[in-house]
């Protein structure tokens, strides 16, 4: 069975490699999907895949990079088409 669920991921979480992190992660998963930095200083996550793979980005993404400063991780199930790998957007 698959999930997809978008992330919201606040804290210092900007200028610290979390976007690299969490594509090396989601690919490592086999997860689908997309990473990006939005103009509020968050990150959102848009992640496609298993559900024990998804659940495990999430978890990892509650951690961060050794620079991040992860405040709140907020994960909701999300309706709408997967997309093929797993990459790196520009910021909204």
């Amino acid at each position: 069975m698959g999930i997809m669920q978008r992330v919201v991921v606040t804290g210092k979480v900007h200028q610290v490699g979390f976007r690299d992190f969490t594509v090396r992660r989601a690919q490592s998963l086999g997860v689908t999907g997309w990473v990006r930095n939005r103009q509020d200083g968050s990150v959102e996550i848009l992640a496609s895949g298993e559900d024990e793979a998804v659940a495990a980005l999430v978890d990892a993404c509650r951690q961060g990079p050794p620079l991040a400063r992860v405040d709140h991780v907020e994960a909701y199930n999300e309706d709408g088409q997967t997309v093929k790998g797993f990459t790196k957007r520009f910021t909204a």
